[in-house]
Order: structure tokens, then C-alpha cells, then sequence
């Protein structure tokens, strides 16, 4: 079957980010979404560690480990970006003043729940983060992630299984398969990789899906 590569995935993230948007980039899947921003496109990408006008991945060699995102990874700064205590940047997450933010997930129910810091298992190491203050503080949460587990469950189910991190905080899903907007009136299917049909979407997809 085939699928959208990860690359090709954070460039249909950054499509949909409108000009002038504050933005939030998750660990993991999403941190690649700050490579494909359209050239043409003003987005500010803010990171929880107190970094905000982050720009794209460095070069190899040009990396600076003095200037990171919250996973640690090495980041550019773009001109006007700053440099701030982490506190004040928890103060913009909850405070409301980012328009979206991109995370990654374990599991997303039909009703726009996440769950994305804890698998439950007894040997799983929770990794919270911010995540709890980005999905419910940002206007829009987006998120970016596999559509199958490993074993080939689908990650979008009725109901979460693993502990939350937000309830009703997802608006739109980006998965390797399909792009799913989550709405009061049911999962609709905007977008899908070439090839798939929507009844092979739907036989993927634990959740009952809608044509947009």
C-alpha cells in the first residue's frame, strides 16, 4: 500500500498553516513541518523549551546544540526570532496566544480526544511535556501521526485506551493515509494518498469516516 512518506506528511501539515500563524511544532513527527513552510509564508513556530521564529532543520555541520527545540533537536533562529524563560513560554501556551499547534499521538477518538503521553504499559516512560497545556490552549490542535500501530490497529479509535492528555481538543488529523477533519458531525476524509480508495480508508479506520 501506498503511503505518504514523513516528509511528505509535514508538507501538507504546512500547506494548511495560514500566514501569520503562531505555531506550535510537537516532538517526533511534527518538528519536520518547520522544513516545509512555504517560502512565501510568514509562520512564527514557537517551542515550549522558550524559543520563538524558529526556522528549519541547520545544515549537517552548521548545528548549534546552544539552540534547540524541546526535543532536543538543533534548530535555526530566523531574523526577529527570541530567546526566552520557559515559564513565559508556558504563559503563551495557556494563555491562549498560539493559533495551532502540531502533535503527535498514540491514540485520537472520534470525539477529538488525545492521547499522547502514556501507553499505560508497566514499563512505558510517560512523556507529557507540554502537550496537556498545548491541546487546550492553542485555538486549533492538528495532529500528526501513523495511521496503523506496528501491529496494524488503527490509531483512530471510538474511544481512547490510554490515559488523555486533552478531551475534545482535536480539530484535523494528518496520517500517513488520509488528512480527517473531526467535526460535531462525524469524521470527514478532506484528503487521501493516491491510490487509496475510501472503502479501503474505511477498512483501515476503526471510526466510522464521511466523504467531505
Amino acid at each position: 500500500m501506498k503511503k505518504w512518506t514523513r516528509d511528505e506528511m509535514a508538507r501538507r501539515v504546512a500547506a494548511d498553516i495560514p500566514d501569520g500563524a503562531y505555531v506550535n511544532l510537537g516532538i517526533g513527527l511534527p518538528t519536520l513541518v518547520a522544513n516545509h513552510i512555504p517560502p512565501d509564508r510568514e509562520v512564527v513556530l514557537h517551542s515550549e523549551n522558550g524559543v520563538l521564529g524558529m526556522g528549519p532543520a541547520p545544515a549537517p555541520g552548521e548545528e548549534d546544540y546552544d539552540l534547540i527545540n524541546a526535543g532536543k533537536q538543533p534548530v535555526t533562529l530566523l531574523p526577529g526570532g527570541c530567546y526566552f524563560h520557559h515559564a513565559d513560554s508556558f504563559g503563551m501556551m495557556r494563555g491562549g496566544h498560539l493559533d495551532v499547534c502540531v502533535l503527535g499521538a498514540f491514540q485520537v477518538a472520534a470525539n477529538g480526544d488525545l492521547a499522547n503521553w502514556h501507553t499505560g504499559a508497566p514499563d512505558a516512560i510517560p512523556a507529557v511535556g507540554g502537550a496537556m497545556d498545548l491541546a487546550i490552549g492553542a485555538k486549533k490542535t492538528y495532529v500528526m501521526m501513523e495511521h496503523l500501530t506496528k501491529s496494524g490497529q488503527s490509531k483512530l479509535v471510538p474511544q481512547c485506551t490510554y490515559p488523555l492528555t486533552g478531551v475534545g481538543c482535536v480539530s484535523r488529523v494528518y496520517t500517513d493515509l488520509a488528512v480527517i477533519d473531526l467535526t460535531p458531525e462525524g469524521a470527514k476524509v478532506i484528503d487521501m494518498v493516491e491510490g487509496l480508495s475510501f472503502d479501503e480508508l474505511q477498512s483501515l479506520t476503526a471510526i466510522a469516516l464521511q466523504r467531505a
